[in-house]
């Protein structure tokens, strides 16, 4: 299976349409056509359902896509990995991020190491731990930043200096926005927000034996798109410090959970990690830093 009839694939996956993908990739329509046969018959399985005037992925041909994704971005990063050994003025680095305040850290150091490596170009993807993990896992970051205490068989780690404060966001003329902080008295009853992650690790453990009177009303990955919900009143946020817009003309607020729920972040690699030169420059100056 080469590579050039997987980037094939995905053009042609990606327009729905055999003409405008050849023209896309500078290849003729007959060479695309017998490229993407080869590949049917080389798997022993129909990639693409063809109707008139479009082309629609059958069930194993959204499979192949989604493995073929992972495939091309590898070998993209290995060229990119091999042409930066050379380069003593930067390189790529690949990171994924959970959303916190505290990621202005690791903006602060790429800030550093830019001015003093021009060449260097860096690649972020954000997401909650079991996916940037498994995007670290399959090689295609370098780093990842997580909210969970790391699995030191798996990972090395650097903690954050410091943690995230875990409170509510609810709208500023709300009763509750009178108290200086949220327990858990006071979230019984309410319909709330928060990632999966967060309602079944850091809430839960901070809850109790109380956690089963809490009521989760939805779950979002995006802080800020939970947000919008409590704006249009239907609900209420449990969420880090700093993560949304909680200013004056915001018409929201935040309020501290009491006891306080404070959680560290953590920067991670894979053990026996082969790095390019510009990724030990970034971890020798995060270690250095930290």
């Amino acid at each position: 299976m080469e590579i050039r009839i997987l980037r094939y694939f995905l053009a042609v996956a990606r327009e729905e349409n055999m003409t405008r993908a050849a023209e896309m990739l500078h290849v003729t329509q007959p060479t695309l056509s017998k490229a993407l046969k080869s590949l049917e018959d080389e798997l022993g399985k129909k990639l693409f359902t063809r109707h008139s005037f479009s082309i629609a992925l059958t069930e194993e041909g959204a499979l192949l896509r989604d493995r073929a994704e992972d495939l091309i971005s590898m070998a993209d990063k290995i060229e990119k990995e091999f042409l930066s050994l050379d380069d003593l003025t930067g390189g790529d680095l690949y990171f994924g991020l959970a959303e916190s305040y505290q990621i202005r850290y690791i903006a602060r150091e790429l800030h550093i190491l830019k001015a003093r490596y021009p060449g260097l170009t860096y690649h972020i993807t954000s997401g909650d731990t079991e996916q940037v993990t498994e995007k670290l896992d399959k090689g295609l970051l370098d780093f990842a930043v997580i909210c969970d205490a790391p699995n030191e068989r798996k990972y090395e780690s650097i903690a954050f200096p410091e943690g995230d404060i875990w409170g509510l966001i609810l709208p500023a003329d709300a009763p509750l926005a009178e108290k200086d902080v949220i327990r858990i008295d006071d979230l019984v009853g309410l319909p709330l927000f928060t990632s999966e992650q967060g309602w079944e690790g850091d809430i839960r453990g901070w809850a109790g034996e109380r956690f089963k009177e809490l009521h989760l009303e939805g779950s979002f990955r995006l802080a800020y798109n939970a947000s919008m919900f409590v704006r249009e009143g239907l609900g209420y946020q449990l969420s880090f410090r700093n993560l949304v817009d909680v200013s004056e003309n915001s018409g929201l607020t935040f309020r501290p959970l009491f006891p306080t729920l404070e959680t560290r972040l953590y920067l991670i690699w894979n053990r026996y990690q082969a790095f390019t030169p510009i990724a030990e420059r970034f971890l020798a100056q995060v270690q250095s830093s930290f």
